[in-house]
C-alpha cells in the first residue's frame, strides 16, 4: 500500500523540503499501483468476445462473435473496446474455427487494427463451410502478425502472465508452478466419447495479474478439460472461471471445476444456447463458488438454474447488448459489474 512520503522525514517547518523527483516517482509509484486489469465480456448473443485490458493499456481480445448480421458482433465489440480506451487489438486470440467465435473475425479487422492473431493452427473441419470460415480468418490475418501456440507458450503481454495451457487438442505435460495436486473428483467423472471437432482442438489460457487467476478455455469439451486436471490438477486453482463452452454439459465436468476450485464464475451463454441445466448446477454447487454471473438468462434453465437477475446481464432473449464488466486489482481483489444495472459486487483478496 502506498504510503505518505513513501517513507521520507518531512522537515517540521515545510514539506517542500521533499526532494520534488522523489515526490513525483512517489505520486507515480501511487497511480501504478491503482491501475486494474479490466476484462469485458460482450454479448455476442450465445458466442464468444472477451476483452482483456491489461495495466499497462495492451489488448487481448479473445474470439469475436458471429459473422453477419450487418456487423452487429463487431460493433458491439468496437462499441466496448472505446468505453475501455481501447484503439487496437494487439493480441487476437481465436480458440478455435467456428462460426461463433472466429466468424467475426474479419468485421472487427475492418473496425479496429488487429496487431497479432493468435491460434492453434490449421482447422481439422475441412467440410465446405469449415473451408469457407477458415478461409475468411485467414484473409484477414493477413492483416497482421500470425503467432501460432502450442501448450506452455506465454503471450508478451506487460503487466500479465498469459499461459498456453492447451492448443491444438495437446494439453500442457507438466503442472505449473504450485499446481500437481491429486484430484479426487476424476474417479467419479466418467470420460464422454471423444471429440473430433475443432471444439476439442480449442486454445485455452491462464491469464495471471498479481493474485488474481482467470481461465478460459473456449470450447473445449470434457475429455479434453479433464486432462488438465486428472489424476493431478496442473493448473490449481483460479479467483475467476469463464465457464467453458458456454456453460454446456458436454464441458464444464465436476473434475475440472472442483479442481479450479473458482470464487466466481462466468458465463458467456445466450438466451438458448449454454446455461445448460446440469453444467449450471456443477458449477454452482463447486465448493467455495460465492456466484455465477451470466450474459443471459438461460431459458432452459428455468428461474432454478439461473442467477438472480441482478447477476444477468441481459434479461430479454435478444437485442440488448449488455456487458460484464470485471476489475481486478493486483491483491486479487475484484469487482463485478452488470452494465444494465450497474449491480457491483466486490470479491476482497484471499
Amino acid at each position: 500500500m502506498f504510503r505518505q512520503a513513501g517513507g521520507l522525514q518531512y522537515d517540521t517547518i515545510s514539506t517542500m523540503r521533499v526532494p520534488l523527483l522523489a515526490l513525483l516517482l512517489a505520486l507515480g509509484a501511487h497511480g501504478l499501483a491503482a491501475k486494474n486489469l479490466d476484462i469485458y465480456f460482450v454479448d455476442v448473443e450465445g458466442g464468444q468476445a472477451t476483452l482483456f485490458v491489461a495495466p499497462s493499456g495492451q489488448s487481448l481480445m479473445v474470439d469475436t462473435g458471429w459473422p453477419g448480421l450487418n456487423s452487429r458482433d463487431a460493433d458491439r465489440i468496437a462499441a466496448v473496446a472505446k468505453l475501455a480506451g481501447v484503439k487496437q487489438i494487439d493480441y487476437l486470440l481465436v480458440t478455435h474455427y467456428h462460426s461463433d467465435h472466429v466468424g467475426g473475425a474479419a468485421q472487427l479487422a475492418a473496425k479496429l487494427p488487429i496487431k497479432n492473431f493468435v491460434d492453434h493452427g490449421p482447422s481439422v473441419e475441412t467440410d465446405a463451410d469449415g473451408q469457407k470460415l477458415y478461409n475468411n480468418y485467414l484473409k484477414a490475418r493477413e492483416g497482421g502478425t500470425h503467432i501460432q501456440v502450442k501448450p506452455g507458450d506465454k503471450l508478451p503481454i506487460n503487466g500479465l502472465d498469459v499461459i498456453i495451457v492447451a492448443a491444438g487438442g495437446d494439453a500442457i505435460p507438466l503442472a505449473l508452478a504450485g499446481a500437481g495436486q491429486p484430484n479426487p473428483a476424476c474417479a467419479t467423472t466418467k470420460k464422454m466419447d471423444a471429440d473430433p471437432t475443432e471444439n476439442a482442438r480449442s486454445v485455452g489460457a491462464l491469464i495471471t495479474y498479481g493474485k488474481f487467476r482467470t481461465i478460459d478455455l473456449g470450447d473445449l469439451t470434457w475429455n479434453k478439460e479433464n486432462e488438465l486436471v486428472c489424476p493431478n490438477n496442473k493448473i490449481g486453482t483460479v479467483d475467476m472461471y469463464i465457464t467453458t463452452h458456454h456453460g454446456m454439459d458436454i464441458s464444464n465436468s465436476p473434475a475440472i471445476v472442483n479442481a479450479l476450485h473458482p470464487r466466481v464464475a462466468v458465463m458467456n451463454n445466450g438466451a438458448r444456447k449454454g446455461g445448460s441445466p446440469a453444467a449450471w448446477q456443477t458449477i454452482h454447487q463447486s465448493p467455495g463458488l460465492e456466484d455465477i454471473w451470466q450474459v443471459h438468462f438461460a431459458i432452459e434453465g428455468g428461474k432454478d438454474n439461473n442467477s438472480p437477475d441482478a447477476m444477468i446481464a441481459n434479461v430479454d432473449e435478444t437485442g440488448s447488448a449488455h456487458w460484464i464488466k470485471v476489475s481486478a486489482a493486483v491483491d486479487g481483489s475484484f469487482t463485478v459489474m452488470n452494465s444494465r444495472n450497474k449491480y457491483t459486487k466486490s470479491y476482497a483478496a484471499r
